[in-house]
């Protein structure tokens, strides 16, 4: 099975066909904006870290921004930098570099102020746009796709309908020789014995283990404060207010998302899985929408599949976001934030596997171009790095 992506030098497969302004560190995001703003094709990754971090936080801000920087939804990057952060432009570029991917770097301090490093950077991604932004697409395989797994606003529908049937298409991208992401770790407490049971070895089953307990470990002592204790909660008041009972029930919904494929590894936070490994992946991630799906763009997702009950109209720069809801109310009430609707298996008993075959449609069609609706209304809260 095929559709129509953007080969790109390294051999993965993009879905969209954007220029990346990519800042090194926040004090260039002004500077990364207003290039973005003025070419077309252009769009711009904004975040507050890459100085004042040490050790393995800084190491991951570093990572994570690598990583997408490498996504193949970018025909081309442009690093902006200020030029004297801890994560330096040349690392950013360098690495860019080395994978093949087509970039260039603007430093604000070398250019003298923000107009003369805006003026460059725009010249530059006019010359990126210009050379890359009519790449023809070409026919690829649905193994190419890997697809982030994501629920956030959940409520009692979510574990009923759509997070089983993003499970059921899940299994169909799997069958079709593509790969998906697990995540949420904080979410999965008291499944570890259902996913490890799904392991592909006995290794990868141990790993799954390790990453619940030491996430279980974490949590427990960050709430153990007495001091802290009214913010001890493990989910959201709005979770509490859809029918959600405490973080394991949620969890009993939300493991449904990954199906019943076997997990091949457990991912490090935005690191890409194995080269030439597909399948079910778990990555090791905190519950929050914004940490969880940059995780799993930095691992390769072209595309995420959010579940949401509650409903949320929040999407990722230059990734779609594809909003799937089982609760026919706030379908209708959030039309023009949500994309596919399951709540007509509770409401009209459609079957999951009817369901997961019309998610797993409408990702070839998005693949193929179209937009969902976080990218027609221009939504790109979702680019978050966790810290360490």
């Amino acid at each position: 099975m095929n559709f129509m992506g953007y080969r790109r030098p390294d051999g993965r497969v993009g879905v969209r066909n954007y220029i990346g302004i990519i800042p090194s560190v926040f004090c260039a995001n002004k500077v990364a904006q207003l290039i973005a703003s003025q070419v077309h094709g252009a769009i711009c990754l904004a975040h507050p870290l890459g100085c004042s971090q040490v050790g393995e936080d800084l190491e991951i801000t570093a990572r994570t921004l690598i990583n997408i920087g490498k996504h193949p939804n970018f025909a081309a990057i442009l690093v902006v930098g200020l030029g004297c952060e801890r994560f330096t432009p040349d690392e950013f570029l360098n690495a860019l570099q080395a994978a093949g991917k087509p970039s260039e770097k603007v430093v604000i301090q070398q250019e003298g102020d923000t107009i003369k490093a805006v003026e460059k950077g725009v010249r530059v991604a006019k010359a990126f746009a210009e050379k890359y932004g009519d790449q023809p697409r070409v026919s690829c395989s649905v193994s190419d796709l890997m697809i982030g797994l994501k629920c956030g606003g959940t409520d009692a529908t979510s574990g009923i309908a759509a997070n089983p049937a993003t499970g059921v298409m899940s299994d169909i991208m799997v069958r079709h020789g593509g790969s998906t992401i697990l995540s949420e770790v904080t979410e999965l407490l008291g499944c570890e014995h259902i996913l490890s049971a799904r392991a592909a070895d006995p290794e990868i089953a141990q790993k799954i283990n390790n990453c619940i307990f030491d996430m279980e470990e974490y949590l427990r002592k960050a709430g153990a404060s007495e001091k802290f204790k009214h913010r001890g909660a493990l989910i959201s008041t709005g979770n509490f207010d859809g029918g959600v009972s405490s973080v394991v029930e949620k969890a009993l919904g939300g493991v449904h998302k990954g199906g019943s494929s076997q997990i091949q590894e457990v991912l490090d936070y935005a690191e890409p899985p194995p080269p030439g490994m597909k399948g079910l992946f778990l990555m090791n991630s905190p519950g929050q929408d914004g940490e969880v799906i940059t995780g799993m763009v930095g691992a390769g997702a072209q595309m995420i599949v959010f579940t949401t009950g509650r409903g949320t109209p929040t999407g990722f720069p230059g990734v779609p976001v594809i909003k799937v809801t089982g609760n026919d109310a706030t379908f209708e009430r959030m039309r023009e934030n949500m994309d596919i609707n399951t709540g007509d298996v509770i409401s009209q008993g459609v079957s999951l596997e009817a369901k997961g075959k019309e998610i797993f449609d409408f990702l070839l069609s998005i693949a193929n171009g179209k937009k969902v609706k976080a990218e027609l209304l221009g939504h790109d809260e979702l680019f978050c790095i966790t810290r360490k």
